[in-house]
């Protein structure tokens, strides 16, 4: 499988770059991880459309969205896995600036994911995302992790 993560901005915090490495070093186990960074445009519909040029062909994108659906980490798990079992070997995951993500980019989203009704930075949610996907995996697999 590849996932490929694509995000708007850099992380500056030391502590999000160290554990957003960790969980991508975990996923490698599992998948070829790619992530792609874009600078902060003026507005997000730039943002979006640089995101959407970046998606690699034929992969299910999902983007982060506040207005997406809420799952809980059996239920993540259990639609990678369906994905993977109808065939589908290439994942995106697309987080947008602090504003958010445009339409465009909503529109074009294979499905949109709310990662709570809690606001996150877009730094933070990248942190929460690479651990839930980890966790995905390895509910997928029997392997202790998600207890």
């Amino acid at each position: 499988m590849r996932l490929t993560f694509l995000v708007v901005g850099k992380l500056k915090e030391r502590f999000l770059v160290e554990g957003v490495a960790e969980y991508l070093k975990r996923l490698k186990k599992f998948a070829t991880v790619d992530v792609r960074e874009i600078s902060e445009q003026r507005t997000v519909e730039e943002e979006g459309q640089k995101l959407l040029s970046l998606v690699p062909p034929n992969s299910w994108l999902c983007v982060l969205d506040v207005a997406g659906k809420e799952l809980d980490s059996e239920t993540f798990a259990k639609k990678i896995a369906a994905l993977a079992l109808d065939g589908v070997s290439s994942l995106t995951f697309a987080i947008g600036g602090a504003f958010g993500v445009s339409e465009e980019l909503r529109q074009a989203a294979d499905f949109r994911l709310s990662l709570s009704q809690m606001t996150f930075t877009h730094q933070m949610a990248r942190l929460i995302l690479a651990e839930q996907i980890y966790r995905a995996f390895k509910i997928n697999r029997n392997e202790p992790y998600h207890w």
